[in-house]
C-alpha cells in the first residue's frame, strides 16, 4: 500500500510539471498567430500566478477539510480542463479566461502534496518527487516542439498535454482510498494536523524567519519561471533560432533541474537539507520545503508551505512580466544578468532566514 501510494504521488508530481513550461515553449509561435506583442506572455503568466496565490493561501483550510487526496484529484482535474480550454482557444482573451482555472488548480495541489510529503516521507523522496516534476516540465516543451515541427500548431501541443492530465486525473480519483490508509498509519502526524488551527496571514508573517523564507521562494520561482517563459524567446530574438529549435533548447533547463534532483535524492543520504540547498538550483525547492516542519513546526507546516508557495507564485506573477517589458523596450539580451541578480537575492534571504530560525 505504501509503495503504491508513493507511485501515485510520483505521477501527481509529473502532472504538476507538465503544463509549467508549455507557455514559454509555445509563445514564439503563439504571439505571432494571435497578433499580440511578445510581452503579452507575461499577462497570461500573471493571471495563472494570481490564481495559484489565491488557492495556495486557501490550501490550509481546504486540505484540513477534504484531505490531500481529494484536493489533489480535483485540482488536477481543474488543470486538465484549463489545458483543454487552451487547446481550443484562438484569441488572447480566451487564453486569459482559461488561465483562471489553470492557476486555481495548480496552487492547491502543489501546497497539499508538498506538505504531505514533507510530513510523511524522507528528504530523498522529496528530491525524487520534484525530479518527477522536472520530468513533466521537461516533457512539456518537447511535446510542444514536436507539435510545432510537425505543422500541427501549438493548439495540438496543449491538447496532447491535456489528454495526459485527464489520464492522470482518473488515476488520482481511483487512488483516493490509499490516501486515507496512509493518513491513518501516521496517527501522530495526523493528530498534529487536526489540532493545528488555520493561521491567519498576519500570524504567519510574525513567525521568526517567515518573511525571509517567503522572499527566498519568491526569488527562486521568479528565476525558474522567468527562465522557463523567456528562454525560447531569448534564443529566437537574440540568437536567431527557429521557434521549434528554441523550444527544444529551452527544455534543457528543466532537464538540468530534473537530473540534478535525481542525484540530490542520493546525496540526501549523506547531507542534510541545508547542505543540499548550497549545491545549486536543483535541490533548492525540495530541500526548503522538506525542512519546513523542522524549522517552523509540524503544526505550522501546512500554513507555512502555503505562504511559501504563495510567495513563489507572486514571484512568477511579477518577475517574468517585468522581464517582458525589459525585452520589449530594451533588449532580450539582458536575460542572463536579470536571472543572476535574482539568484543573488535568493541566497542572501535564505541565509538570513536560517539565522533568525536558529536564534529564536
Amino acid at each position: 500500500m505504501f509503495q503504491l501510494l508513493l507511485a501515485v504521488i510520483y505521477l501527481a508530481f509529473i502532472s504538476l510539471g507538465l503544463p509549467d513550461s508549455l507557455l514559454g515553449s509555445a509563445w514564439p509561435a503563439m504571439y505571432q498567430e494571435l497578433s499580440v506583442p511578445v510581452s503579452y506572455a507575461g499577462g497570461i503568466s500573471m493571471i495563472i500566478a494570481v490564481g495559484t496565490v489565491i488557492s495556495s493561501l486557501q490550501s490550509d483550510r481546504l486540505t484540513g477539510r477534504y484531505g490531500t487526496g481529494k484536493v489533489t484529484a480535483f485540482s488536477v482535474l481543474m488543470t486538465a480542463a484549463a489545458l483543454f480550454g487552451f487547446s481550443v482557444s484562438h484569441s488572447y482573451a480566451a487564453l486569459c479566461l482559461w488561465a483562471v482555472p489553470y492557476g486555481l488548480g495548480a496552487g492547491s495541489v502543489d501546497v497539499s502534496l508538498n506538505n504531505y510529503v514533507a510530513l510523511h516521507y524522507e528528504s530523498r523522496h522529496m528530491s525524487w518527487l520534484h525530479c518527477m516534476w522536472g520530468v513533466g516540465a521537461s516533457l512539456g516543451p518537447y511535446v510542444m516542439g514536436y507539435a510545432l515541427s510537425g505543422g500541427q500548431g501549438w493548439n495540438m501541443g496543449y491538447r496532447s498535454i491535456a489528454a495526459l492530465q485527464i489520464a492522470l486525473t482518473v488515476i488520482l480519483f481511483l487512488s483516493l482510498p490509499l490516501w486515507d490508509g496512509k493518513r491513518k498509519s501516521k496517527e501522530d502526524v495526523s493528530q498534529n494536523e487536526k489540532n493545528a488551527k488555520p493561521l491567519s496571514l498576519g500570524e504567519i508573517v510574525r513567525i521568526p524567519g517567515a518573511k525571509e523564507v517567503m522572499a527566498a521562494f519568491f526569488c527562486y520561482c521568479a528565476l525558474e519561471q522567468t527562465a522557463g517563459l523567456w528562454a525560447s524567446s531569448y534564443l529566437v530574438l537574440y540568437h536567431g533560432l527557429s521557434a521549434d529549435a528554441a523550444a527544444g533548447f529551452a527544455g534543457l533547463f528543466f532537464v538540468g533541474i530534473t537530473v540534478g534532483r535525481a542525484f540530490s535524492g542520493f546525496l540526501t543520504l549523506r547531507l542534510h537539507d541545508i547542505q543540499m540547498i548550497g549545491l545549486g538550483c536543483a535541490p533548492v525547492y525540495p530541500s526548503i520545503i522538506h525542512s519546513t516542519p523542522e524549522h517552523f513546526g509540524v503544526g505550522k507546516s501546512q500554513a507555512m508551505i502555503g505562504v511559501q508557495m504563495a510567495s513563489a507564485y507572486v514571484g512568477t506573477c511579477l518577475m517574468p512580466p517585468v522581464f517582458g517589458l525589459i525585452a520589449n523596450h530594451i533588449s532580450a539580451a539582458l536575460l542572463p544578468l536579470y536571472l543572476l541578480l535574482i539568484l543573488a537575492l535568493m541566497i542572501f534571504m535564505h541565509e538570513k532566514m536560517l539565522r533568525k530560525v536558529y536564534e529564536s
